[in-house]
């Protein structure tokens, strides 16, 4: 799959809109501020038609494996970022098919690698 930066986002919102590229990376940034000071504080955000961003709350375990270390140790409850998508959002990406996926993967590992 081949991602999409922050940038790319501006920079499409740049040719379609045409104005100020600085301003347009204001208000993305400022968007994106938004919606984690309103997740930190505890609430819901519902965009209709995309999805739901929301805080949920990971159980905590005795025993936990650092990966990278191998370490064994305790990991209390913590809040994780949960998305969940709309409607209109799951329908448009219905028809993706795995083999499409597939093909986009192998696009981007042959150009990550030259």
């Amino acid at each position: 799959m081949i991602k999409s930066t922050k940038a790319d986002i501006v920079d499409a919102i740049y040719n379609k809109f045409g104005k100020d590229r600085k301003g347009i990376q204001k208000i993305v940034d400022l968007f994106l501020e938004e919606v984690k000071e309103t997740l930190v504080s505890g609430k819901i955000i519902e965009l209709r038609g995309f999805g739901t961003f929301e805080i949920k709350i990971r159980k905590g375990r005795e025993k936990a494996r650092n990966p990278k270390t191998g370490e064994t140790l305790s990991v209390g409850s913590h809040g994780i970022a949960a998305f969940r998508a709309g409607r209109e959002l799951k329908q448009a990406v219905w028809t993706i098919k795995h083999e499409e996926q597939a093909v986009t993967n192998e696009n981007s590992c042959t150009r990550e690698m030259d």
